[in-house]
Formats: C-alpha cells, structure tokens, sequence
C-alpha cells in the first residue's frame, strides 16, 4: 500500500477558476492553491466534479494541474481525477500528471452508456498504464455515474498494483467498510455525513464544501479523533445546516461557495454554463450561509 499519511486528512476538491470571460484564469488558480496551504488542509483533489471537468476540454484541465503542481510544490497531497468519456484522453490527462509529479490520479467510470464491468475494468486499467509510476483511486459516486463500484469488480482493480484506494461518494457508509476490508485506502465523499465516514474506517475526506469552511472540517476531525465525540456531532450539524441553506439558492451550488470565497478574499469567478448562475435573490442566501460560516468558526475553532 502506497504512503497512508499523505492520503490522510481533509482533502478540499478544488474549484474551476475563471476570469470575467469564463476562461481559466492561472492566477485565481494558484491563489486558490495558497489559499488551502494556509489554511493547512493535507491536499487538493484537481479536475473532478467541483473543478466542472465535464464542461472543460483536456487542454484547460492540463493548465489548471500545470498552476496548481506549480504553487503546491511539495506543500499539498494532490490528486488529479482525469477521466473524460472517451479512454485516450483519460490516458493524455493521466500522462499529463504523471509529468507533473502528482502524488495520484483518479477517474470514476465511463458515464452515459452503461458498460459491463470488465469494460469499465480495461477503461481503468488503460488509465492506469499511461502513468505507471502513479496511485491510482477508483472514484464511485454512483448517484451521478450512473453504475456502482461493486465487490467483484473491486477485486478484478486490485490485480492493478497502481490501485491503492477509492474515493467514495456513494451514501451508504457500509461500502467505507468494505472497501477497507479489502485493504485499500478510502476517502469519505459526502461531506453531510464527514464524521460517520470517518468512524467507519475512511483515512480522510474529499469534499466540494471543504474550500468554504475547511476550519470547520478539520476541527470536526480533530475532534472526532481526540475522542470528543459530542463536540464533533456539533460541528458536523452545523456543517450539514450551512450546506442545506447554501442548496436553496436558484444558482449552482458551487456558484453559491464562490461567492462565499469571495467575501473571503478569493476570487474564482463564476461557473461555466450550462450550470445554472447566481441571481439577485441569491444573495441573501450567500450572506446568510457566509454568516454561518463565520459564526461555527469562532464558535469551534477556537480552541487550541
């Protein structure tokens, strides 16, 4: 098994970065790449859902990784999801990060036409070739996929020695179980259920809300492992009520967190069509999520 300890911890997925033309903008990019060094998370996790990779073509991908690489400079775990719907630019994308030195790359199955599971096996496992010095992490998020990590399929992954975890975001907190008994690393991927997660046996987390109040997550963790189990209860409600509020805005919900960043002083632009934007009545909802935020920092991240 690859090095645990830097698969270890809160891992925020890391947003697209546009400028006002709703190109990439390098410069919002690496700010965002500082922003989470400060803010003393264990990595980011590049190009998935939360970095829109559906809506970007494979050269945007690469600029943004190139950015990113270049500010985390050994300060940050990073993870590149690199599948696209077709096998040779997942390949590209993977060579791409190998290049790059990143320390995993990670891909959830083909989407739209419902492969069989050796199909999705050899999408994987092709993957994998094209960065042979590299981890390799199933993502299953079978809500959106559309097809589930099953065992079976699992066992036919862990022939690849490049496999060394999943990145899990379906909601039953039983497949963290037993994707650990089968020895791999896991990651929890609903943030609504971050504590549960880790209490079932998850190394750490990957999560779209993270970047909007990663205090939050890493005090829920401390105190989850510091044995203060009530005090973790508390910050993971208070997590899950400022998602719930954040969802009830007409705009993405990813357009709803950066607006939250910036008020925090981050700039990320807005989200790429067709992902639905903010609209005027969105923004009491952005202050009153912003307000929340602020309120269970001071509230639990306080003490030493």
């Amino acid at each position: 098994m690859s090095d645990i300890q830097k698969y270890s911890g809160v891992i925020p997925a890391f947003y697209a970065c546009y400028d006002e033309a709703g190109t990439i903008s390098p410069d919002r990019v690496r700010a965002l790449t500082r922003y989470f060094i400060e803010k003393g998370v264990q990595g980011v996790y590049v190009g998935g859902s939360s970095g829109e990779c559906i809506y970007q073509h494979r050269a945007e991908r690469e600029l943004v990784l190139e950015h990113v690489m270049a500010e985390a400079k050994g300060k940050l775990t990073v993870i590149a999801h690199v599948a696209c719907n077709n096998t040779e630019d997942s390949r590209q994308l993977a060579a791409h990060a190998e290049s790059l030195g990143v320390d995993a790359i990670a891909s959830i199955p083909p989407i739209y036409f419902h492969l069989p599971e050796h199909g999705i096996a050899q999408y994987w496992n092709d993957i994998s070739e094209a960065a042979p010095n590299t981890d390799f992490i199933i993502y299953n998020i079978p809500q959106l996929a559309g097809v589930a990590l099953t065992p079976s399929l699992l066992r036919e992954m862990k022939k690849n020695p490049r496999v060394i975890g999943v990145k899990n975001s379906s909601m039953p907190t039983q497949d963290i179980q037993m994707w650990r008994d089968e020895g791999l690393i896991v990651f929890n991927g609903p943030d609504e259920q971050f504590i549960s997660g880790l209490a079932m046996g998850a190394t750490g987390g990957i999560g779209g809300t993270y970047a909007v109040m990663p205090e939050l997550f890493l005090a829920a963790r401390d105190r989850l492992y510091g044995g203060k189990l009530e005090a973790a209860q508390a910050i993971q409600n208070e997590i899950c009520r400022i998602i719930y509020a954040m969802c009830g805005a007409h705009g993405n919900l990813y357009a709803v967190m950066k607006a939250i960043l910036h008020k925090k002083g981050v700039e990320c632009g807005g989200v790429r069509k067709p992902l639905p934007g903010l609209i005027a009545s969105d923004t009491a909802i952005v202050d009153q999520a912003a307000a929340m935020i602020d309120s269970a920092i001071a509230k639990y991240c306080q003490e030493a």
